[in-house]
């Protein structure tokens, strides 16, 4: 419910669960998934710093996310990079996906190796930011709401594939409340198909948006230890990250994993008969 949100900016309390205490516990995982839907990010720690870690994760929810990708994929620093995840550069604000009809909603990242310097993971809540564009230029909004954008992206990974798809940047429900940002300029598509006159007025919008999701009052910081596992909305939450110093071996390595919001929901209303039946 969109009533039990809570909006956060560079102020946010970031929840901490043992991972452990969700895999084992259902009064845990019933509250790791409550919050997971309320504020939108919740950190998981003490897993172990091997890959497989997430696999468990799929198993406790129900089923992860198969995508082009592959079940899980490994986001390290890669010579022949097909995704720019995969490479040691800085990466702004996007959420994953919007080249899919229906872009995954949960996006889990298993923290294996963390790099000494730099790395350091970055969110910004996109419905707050959203909440903000609206109020302060109501055009921008409606036409980032209402403009449908190309995104594509091409490759070889655990198939070959050619995807294309359009979405809006803010998807928006029957009153017009943001339910779903599709923004991620790595494959925001060459193609824009819209009448030339409306091409400024997008992009002075898009900027504005782009400010707000940048701006220091909205972006909170933090670094992922090895054994984190950073659970959060991708329908809500854009993520980035700063840049790092690549090495002759890996210096840092992150195993990412999808899963669904139905598969999450699913086992929250599971969870809460257990845990309410329990009392």
């Amino acid at each position: 419910l969109l009533s039990e949100r809570q909006y956060w900016g560079s102020d946010l309390q970031l929840p901490e669960m043992p991972f452990e205490d969700i895999m084992y516990n259902d009064e845990s995982a019933y509250k790791w998934l409550c919050a997971l839907k309320k504020i939108g990010i919740v950190l998981l720690t003490g897993a172990a710093t091997r890959q497989g870690e997430l696999v468990k994760l799929g198993h406790r929810i129900g089923f992860l996310r198969l995508t082009f990708y592959g079940q899980t994929w490994q986001v390290q620093d890669k010579a022949d990079a097909n995704n720019v995840a995969y490479t040691s550069g800085k990466l702004c604000f996007h959420t994953d996906y919007p080249v899919l009809q229906h872009p995954p909603g949960v996006q889990f990242l298993h923290c294996i190796k963390q790099t000494a310097a730099g790395g350091e993971s970055k969110v910004v809540d996109g419905f707050h930011v959203s909440n903000k564009l609206k109020k302060q230029n109501p055009q921008a909004y409606q036409i980032l709401s209402s403009t449908a954008v190309d995104y594509t992206d091409v490759g070889v990974d655990y198939c070959d594939f050619a995807v294309q798809c359009k979405q809006r940047i803010i998807d928006v429900d029957s009153r017009g409340q943001a339910i779903r940002i599709n923004y991620n300029n790595a494959t925001r598509d060459t193609v824009f198909d819209i009448p030339a006159e409306k091409v400024r007025p997008f992009y002075a919008a898009l900027k504005e948006f782009d400010d707000l999701l940048n701006s220091a009052e909205h972006k909170f910081t933090y670094k992922l230890k090895p054994g984190d596992i950073v659970t959060f909305d991708n329908w809500r939450v854009l993520h980035g990250r700063q840049s790092y110093q690549s090495g002759s071996e890996v210096t840092r390595h992150l195993e990412g994993a999808y899963a669904d919001w139905d598969v999450v929901m699913s086992r929250l209303r599971l969870l809460r008969k257990k845990v309410l039946n329990r009392d």
